[in-house]
């Protein structure tokens, strides 16, 4: 890496940074590997680019390996010499799963809205974490919404009503709405085919 070359940082890149708790010399070590173009430790490159003693470098180094967010990978070098090169490839998957996480946060975030706007008031803390049970250990969220509309057909919007639904269609196995629907559709076609057969009976020759 050039000497006038700057860093480049990320607004995902601090956040998870500042999630890891990490200390000033593990972020800036972090850091350099990042906008690194040889992924080797040298000491004396990166303390002249970073302005820390070797030892906190060394000390930082050997933090992020057991924290598991920096690897040491053997590679060929053009030359084909073997030597070892540092991987982020721990952190980045950290970095992807928290981002994940907020994805889903995101979600549920939503689905509280979605329910605050059909109860047309904010939900009281217990409904809040039933509704967050079912996201994170229960039911799909379109199992949930489908159960959601089930009851303001029926002219509900009592919670513990939707969580009844919920359990009783998880005994029938249900996991989507299509579930559902496919369920309701079955015994109404099958209640249409038992009410033709009853007006097609003939009732005279009955007792024949």
């Amino acid at each position: 890496m050039g000497n006038n070359k700057k860093f480049v940082i990320e607004a995902n890149f601090i956040k998870e940074a500042y999630r890891l708790n990490l200390s000033l010399a593990e972020f800036l070590l972090l850091l350099y590997f990042e906008n690194a173009d040889d992924l080797t430790l040298d000491l004396d490159i990166i303390t002249q680019k970073l302005k820390i003693p070797k030892e906190d470098i060394l000390a930082a180094f050997n933090n992020l390996l057991s924290k598991k967010l920096i690897d040491l990978k053997s590679e060929k070098d053009i030359t084909g010499k073997r030597c070892d090169k540092i991987s982020l490839e721990g952190f980045y998957n950290g970095l992807q799963s928290n981002k994940k996480q907020e994805e889903l946060n995101a979600e549920k975030e939503d689905i509280f809205t979605i329910f605050e706007k059909e109860f047309r008031r904010p939900l009281s803390s217990m409904e809040f974490e039933l509704i967050k049970a079912w996201v994170e250990k229960l039911y799909s969220e379109e199992l949930i919404l489908k159960a959601l509309e089930e009851a303001i057909y029926n002219g509900t919007t009592n919670i513990r009503y939707i969580d009844t639904i919920l359990y009783e269609w998880s005994k029938k196995g249900f996991k989507t709405k299509e579930d559902v629907e496919n369920y309701y559709k079955n015994r109404y076609e099958n209640k249409k085919l038992e009410e033709t057969n009853l007006f097609e009976w003939n009732w005279l020759d009955e007792d024949k």
